[in-house]
């Protein structure tokens, strides 16, 4: 019989994995991997903020990641810096701002490795509903705006060409992925949040046979990632957030060699093939 604590665990990763999953394919899609950093560390900032005002973390969360998203909109269409610098200065500002906040806030004490990594076994009822309710706003978000984003993300020129403007879907994109790392930093952390966004969706890439089918194999994976991860953290004693993501690390690694080895038999098996004919 498992834990109470163990089971709101368990529940709450798979309601992050079933969120992060398809966003993430169009994180890896987009190449975006830098941007979800950025999101994330400025994930810090919003807690600092929120603690600063005694507001609850998830809100000054998105608060701050979505004002980077719009700040870097904006900065995008002034086109003094391409997109990787812009990023790069707007994570580090955000990390450095935070960390200077937590530092002048002497009358608190705060744990700042429990937001960077996390702590999935302290979840509690209310953020299990907190997860649910905005893993499905994020999902449902991310439907309704699904075929102007595939389009932008295949070839944006084309949809600019039909009259319409892709900034709007992008930011909103930008908001979505701002959502689930909000309601994910308890869980898996500011610095590894990324990492549920990124590594199922790299992992089924080469499996997949569309666009849809390659969001539900993601979110199916890190459904598995999760329970895996927790199960081996609670045999191993290691820290649950970080085990995920190495569980996670692993399936990519299988998952790459198996596409290489599918690659070289397919190759190996077009030369005997010439060679017959």
């Amino acid at each position: 019989m498992l834990d109470d604590f163990f089971t709101r665990a368990l529940i709450a990763g798979i309601g992050i994995a079933l969120a992060a999953g398809p966003l993430g394919c169009f994180v890896v899609w987009r190449r975006m991997a830098y941007f979800g950093d950025t999101m994330a560390h400025s994930a810090l900032l919003g807690v600092a903020l929120a603690l600063l005002i005694d507001a609850a973390p998830a809100l000054g969360v998105f608060a701050v990641a979505a004002a980077i998203a719009v700040a870097l909109s904006a900065l995008q269409r002034i086109g003094l810096l391409a997109a990787d610098a812009l990023l790069g200065v707007l994570a580090h500002a955000a990390l450095g701002l935070a960390l200077v906040m937590v530092a002048l806030m002497s009358w608190l004490r705060i744990d700042v490795s429990a937001y960077l990594f996390g702590d999935i076994l302290t979840v509690g009822r209310l953020d299990l509903l907190l997860v649910y309710l905005g893993g499905a706003a994020a999902l449902a978000g991310l439907l309704k705006i699904w075929r102007r984003l595939l389009a932008d993300t295949v070839d944006p020129d084309l949809l600019r060409a039909e009259g319409v403007r892709p900034e709007p879907t992008r930011l909103a994109f930008a908001l979505l992925l701002a959502a689930v790392i909000a309601v994910s930093l308890k869980i898996v952390g500011a610095l590894l949040v990324t990492a549920l966004l990124i590594i199922p969706a790299a992992t089924v890439r080469s499996f997949a046979r569309g666009p849809v089918h390659m969001a539900v194999m993601a979110a199916g994976l890190g459904v598995v990632l999760v329970v895996v991860g927790l199960f081996g953290s609670l045999h191993l004693d290691t820290p649950s957030g970080p085990t995920i993501v190495v569980a996670a690390f692993i399936a990519f690694l299988l998952a790459t060699a198996w596409s290489v080895w599918a690659r070289r038999r397919d190759r190996n098996d077009r030369v005997r093939g010439g060679r017959h004919a």
